[in-house]
């Protein structure tokens, strides 16, 4: 039988009673804990070490992490080399979240991995799917990409959309629930969507 952390990210329904879910709560308190100092860290490479702890590995010294910043689990995060992170955003990570190279977060970005059926009688329990942000994609202030999602390679998510289904490479989408509006081929130099 596959662990908790397997089945989670293995997108199964794992109810709120499971026997192994103490497993969940133990990694959950530890980054409970440790978020405090990493919200209160003074320098970017102090916050990139606090990150560090949190999500069990190394960070590169090539991405750039402004505080606040909020995870419920962190374990399940995957950084790239030459990420950005603006300020206040939220991961969801149970799922896992991956940001490959060149990735920009802006500010308020919500990255949410967990779900809950849609039955009142299991509605308590998890469904968790991965969210992947390809490389040199760019996700604007405020939006929120939700579970299952992959952002494509160069993609932009514009500021404040809500995605729901996978964004193909080289667009720009917009909107609640996010559309493509546009090729990126189609843009000039100086539009901006974040």
């Amino acid at each position: 039988m596959k662990n908790i952390f397997d089945r989670l990210k293995g997108g199964e329904l794992v109810p709120l009673d499971d026997p192994e879910f103490l497993k969940v709560d133990e990694v959950v308190t530890c980054t409970l804990a440790l978020m405090p100092a990493l919200n209160a860290a003074a320098s970017v490479d102090k916050i990139r070490e606090k990150l560090s702890e949190i999500i069990g590995t190394d960070i590169d010294r090539s991405n750039t992490i402004f505080a606040p910043f909020y995870t419920n689990f962190g374990r399940f995060i995957s950084i790239g080399k030459h990420v950005f992170i603006n300020h206040a955003c939220s991961f969801l990570d149970m799922g896992g979240i991956t940001l490959e190279d060149h990735v920009l977060i802006g500010p308020r970005v919500n990255l949410v991995t967990e779900n809950h059926p849609l039955n009142p009688v299991t509605r308590r329990g998890m469904i968790c799917k991965p969210i992947v942000i390809k490389r040199n994609a760019w996700i604007g202030a405020a939006a929120t990409v939700l579970p299952g999602v992959t952002i494509g390679e160069n993609a932009v998510v514009a500021a404040g959309a809500v995605v729901s289904k996978d964004v193909p490479a080289n667009t720009i989408v917009a909107g609640v629930p996010a559309k493509v509006i546009r090729s990126i081929n189609e843009v000039g130099n100086q539009e901006t969507y974040g």
